[in-house]
C-alpha cells in the first residue's frame, strides 16, 4: 500500500523536495527538476507542447478504432463495402501528419539551436571518456584528475557509508566529483581515449558524445547549487554501466576555495613523486 501511495505521489507531484539531492528516487516518473535554462526549455517544450499533441492524437486514434469496430461490425455492416480507395481520405492522412510534424519541428529546431549555440562562456572544462571512468580537466585553472565510481552494490555502499559517515548512492557516487560554480556559462568539451563515450547529465539537458580523436562541445549554466548525477550514455564496453558523472554545483567562493585546495594537493603530490624518484 505504501508503494502504491508513493507511486501516485511521484506521478502527480513534481515538487523539488523529492529530488533534493539530485539523484533518482524509487518509483520516480517524469523529468528531474531542471538545473539549467536549457533543461527548463526542454521541460516546457515537452509538457506544454508535445504532451497535448500526443494526448490528442492518442484519443483521436482510440476513438477512430472504436468507431470502426462498431460501425463496420458484421451486425451493423452485413454487406462488406467494395471501396478500393478514397483520394480525399488519402490526401488528408498524408497532409495532416506532415503539418503536425512541421508544427513540432519549428520550436524543436529553435530549442536545438539554443542548446548547441555557444555564447560567450566564462570558463571551460574538458570531459575525457576512458574505459571505464572519466577524466576532467580545467584548462583555465590548471587542474586535472580522474573520477572513478565508488560502489557498485548496495552492500558496498552501505559498508562505505558506515566508514565515512556519508550517504553513498549506488552506481552514481564517485571519488572525485566535477565541481562547478553556479550562474556561470560553462563550455564543456567532450572527447575520448579509446571508444565512443557520451557525457550526459539529464538535469542539465545535455548529452554530448566523446569520440576518440575529436573534440565536441556544448554549454550550460547551472542555476541552483546542489548535487547532480549523470552517466555515460553510449554503450562503451563491459563496464559501461559503471561510468557515473557526479557534479557538485557550488557558489563562486566555494569554487575558488576548491580550486586552491586542488592546486595545493597537486603540488604536494608532485613533491612526493620527486622524493620517490630521488630515493
Amino acid at each position: 500500500m505504501k508503494k502504491v501511495l508513493f507511486f501516485l505521489t511521484s506521478l502527480f507531484s513534481f515538487s523539488g523536495s523529492i529530488f533534493a539531492d539530485g539523484g533518482p528516487k524509487p518509483w520516480q516518473l517524469g523529468f528531474r527538476p531542471p538545473a539549467t535554462s536549457t533543461m527548463e526549455k526542454v521541460v516546457q517544450f515537452h509538457d506544454s507542447f508535445i504532451n497535448p499533441i500526443i494526448i490528442a492524437i492518442a484519443l483521436f486514434v482510440i476513438g477512430l478504432m472504436v468507431y470502426i469496430i462498431v460501425r463496420f461490425s458484421e451486425k451493423n455492416n452485413p454487406k462488406p463495402t467494395k471501396t478500393t480507395h478514397n483520394t480525399t481520405l488519402e490526401v488528408l492522412w498524408t497532409a495532416i501528419p506532415a503539418i503536425i510534424l512541421i508544427i513540432i519541428a519549428i520550436p524543436a529546431f529553435k530549442l536545438l539551436y539554443y542548446s548547441h549555440y555557444n555564447p560567450n562562456t566564462e570558463m571551460t572544462i574538458k570531459a575525457i571518456g576512458n574505459q571505464w571512468y572519466w577524466s576532467y580537466e580545467y584548462p583555465d585553472h590548471g587542474i586535472a584528475f580522474d573520477s572513478n565510481m565508488l560502489c557498485g552494490t548496495k552492500e558496498e555502499c552501505d559498508e562505505m557509508s558506515k566508514e565515512t559517515g556519508k550517504n553513498h548512492v549506488r552506481l552514481l557516487d564517485v571519488d572525485e566529483p566535477l565541481v562547478l560554480p553556479v550562474n556561470k556559462k560553462i563550455k564543456v568539451i567532450a572527447t575520448a581515449t579509446d571508444v565512443i563515450h557520451s557525457f550526459s547529465v539529464s538535469a542539465f539537458g545535455i548529452k554530448i558524445d566523446g569520440v576518440p580523436g575529436r573534440a565536441q562541445d556544448t554549454w550550460f549554466e547551472i542555476l541552483n547549487e546542489g548535487t547532480y548525477y549523470g552517466q555515460c550514455s553510449e554503450l562503451c564496453g563491459m563496464l559501461h554501466g559503471f561510468m557515473p558523472i557526479k557534479v557538485k554545483a557550488v557558489s563562486d567562493s566555494e569554487f575558488d576555495n576548491w580550486v586552491q585546495n586542488k592546486k595545493a594537493e597537486a603540488k604536494k603530490n608532485e613533491e612526493i613523486k620527486k622524493v620517490e624518484i630521488i630515493k
